[in-house]
C-alpha cells in the first residue's frame, strides 16, 4: 500500500494505543490460568493476533468483542505437540519457545525469514545444555523435549524477551530456579512489565540481587479481569508531532507505567534543544522516531544502536536510506548512529517502508511537516493497524491508494 501525506498542522486530542508489549504478557498468563480470564484494551494487532493463534494451538480458547478478548487456559504441561504461527512477532516467538517446552513432545514453530534470522542463541545453550532438540531450518523451528527447573546463566545485552519467556513457564515446574543475568542488562524494565504481569495473575518472581531472578516453583496462574495500559512507543509518534509544530493531546498513559519507552518525553526535549548523545541501549524501540526527530531538528548521537539490527529491519540502515531522501546524512557504525544536523527538505521520491510498522511511523511524522509518500506502508497492521485514521483524527491530510 501507498500512503501519501501533505504537509498539516496537527490539533487535537487522541487516546493512546494499548500498550502491545502489556497485550503480550497479559494474553499468556491469561491462557496459562486455570480458569477464565478476560483482557479489556486490546488492539488486534499483527503480532498480538499470533500470540492468541498460539495460545489457541496450545489448547487454550478465545473469543474477542470489542476490544475484549476472554480467555480459557490451557495446561501446557500435558500438550501432545502442535504447530504454532508467529507470523512476524518476535515476542511471540520467543515468549513461546518455552512453553512448548513444558510437555516434552515436538513442536514446530513457523514465522517468516526474518524473524527466524532473528538470534536464538539463548534458547539453543539452553537446549544443548539440557539434553532437548532443537533446530532452526530456516522456515520454522523444531524443539522436542522437557525444560527443567534449576539455574540458569543469560547475557544480559542479548534479548530480554528470553528471559520473559523463561519467566512465564518455570514458576510452573516443580523445584524452584533462578536466572542470573550477566551485566549489562539492557531493557531491563521490559523484564519489570513481565513480573507485573505474572503478579497481576498470582504468579510472584523476585530480584533477589540487582542481576539475578527468583522463581518458586510449583505456582499456579489464578484467572483474572485485567486492563491493557496504554503504550508509551506507539504514543512517542504522536507526542513528536508536538516537537514539529503540532499541538497533539495524549490520553490514557500512566505516569507509573514500568514501559522504559515512557523516556521518550525527555528525549524529545533533549533532540529539541540541541545536539545531544542518547544512549538507547534501554528503548531500543524509539530509535527511528529518534532519528526522524533529530533529523528535522540539530542531529544527534545515538549509542547502544546495535539490536536495531535484528528488529523487522536493520532500523539504523534503513532511516539512513531514508533520511538521504530528506536531504539528511547519516553514519551508522556497530553500536552508534550520527544524524547530523541539516537543511532537511521534502524527499524527492518515493520513501520505503522496509517492511517495518516504526519505520513507516517515524516516515509519517516527517511528512506531516514535508509531505510526501511512503510504499510499503500496510505494515503498520503489525503494531497499529489503525495508525493513519488516528493522523486523520487530528487534522493530518492522508491519502491511501491500496492498489500500488
Amino acid at each position: 500500500m501507498k500512503v501519501r501525506i501533505e504537509p498539516s498542522s496537527p490539533r487535537g486530542t487522541i487516546k493512546a494505543p494499548p500498550s502491545k508489549s502489556m497485550a503480550h504478557r497479559l494474553l499468556i498468563c491469561s491462557g496459562l490460568s486455570c480458569g477464565t480470564s478476560k483482557v479489556s484494551g486490546i488492539a488486534p494487532s499483527e503480532d498480538v493476533l499470533a500470540t492468541l493463534d498460539c495460545l489457541k494451538a496450545l489448547g487454550a480458547s478465545y473469543s474477542m468483542d470489542a476490544g475484549t478478548v476472554t480467555i480459557t487456559g490451557a495446561n501446557i504441561t500435558s500438550s501432545a505437540g502442535a504447530k504454532l504461527y508467529c507470523r512476524e512477532s518476535g515476542s511471540t516467538l520467543r515468549f513461546f519457545i518455552p512453553m512448548c517446552l513444558m510437555s516434552g513432545k515436538k513442536f514446530e514453530l513457523f514465522g517468516s525469514d526474518t524473524l527466524l534470522s532473528r538470534p536464538m542463541s539463548v534458547y539453543e545453550d539452553i537446549c544443548r545444555e539440557q539434553g532437548i532438540t532443537f533446530e532452526n531450518n530456516g522456515k520454522s523451528i523444531e524443539v522436542d523435549g522437557k525444560l527443567k527447573s534449576g539455574s540458569y546463566r543469560v547475557k544480559g545485552n542479548i534479548s530480554s524477551q528470553f528471559i520473559s519467556g523463561l519467566l512465564f513457564v518455570l514458576p510452573l515446574l516443580q523445584g524452584d530456579s533462578s536466572i542470573v543475568i550477566t551485566p549489562p542488562i539492557e531493557s531491563r524494565s521490559y523484564i519489570d512489565l513481565t513480573i507485573s504481569a505474572l503478579s497481576q495473575f498470582g504468579v510472584e518472581v523476585k530480584w533477589s540481587d540487582e542481576r539475578t531472578l527468583y522463581i518458586k516453583g510449583g505456582q499456579s496462574y489464578a484467572p483474572r479481569e485485567v486492563s491493557v495500559e496504554g503504550d508509551y512507543s506507539n504514543a512517542a509518534f504522536f507526542a513528536a508531532l508536538n516537537f514539529l509544530g503540532g499541538n497533539v493531546e495524549i490520553d490514557g498513559l500512566s505516569p507509573e507505567s514500568l514501559q522504559g519507552d515512557r523516556v521518550y518525553a525527555k528525549l524529545f526535549d533533549m533532540l529539541s534543544r540541541g545536539t545531544p548523545t542518547v544512549h538507547i541501549s534501554d528503548c531500543p524501540d524509539l530509535g527511528p522516531i529518534l532519528f526522524a526527530l533529530s533529523a528535522c531538528k540539530n542531529g544527534g548521537v545515538f549509542t547502544g544502536t546495535a539490536r536495531l539490527k535484528i528488529k523487522e529491519s536493520d532500523r539504523a540502515a534503513a532511516m539512513a536510506q531514508e533520511l538521504q531522501k530528506f536531504g539528511v546524512s547519516v553514519k551508522v557504525e556497530e553500536d552508534s548512529v550520527v544524524v547530523y544536523p541539516s537543511e532537511f527538505h521534502a524527499p524527492k521520491e518515493v520513501l520505503n517502508g522496509h517492511n517495518d510498522h516504526r519505520i513507516v511511523m517515524s516516515l509519517s511524522v516527517m511528512l506531516s511537516v514535508t509531505g510526501g509518500e511512503i510504499d510499503g506502508a500496510e505494515a503498520v497492521a503489525k503494531s497499529m493497524p489503525n495508525f493513519f485514521d488516528m493522523l486523520k483524527t487530528i487534522g493530518i491530510k492522508v491519502t491511501e491508494n491500496a492498489d500500488n
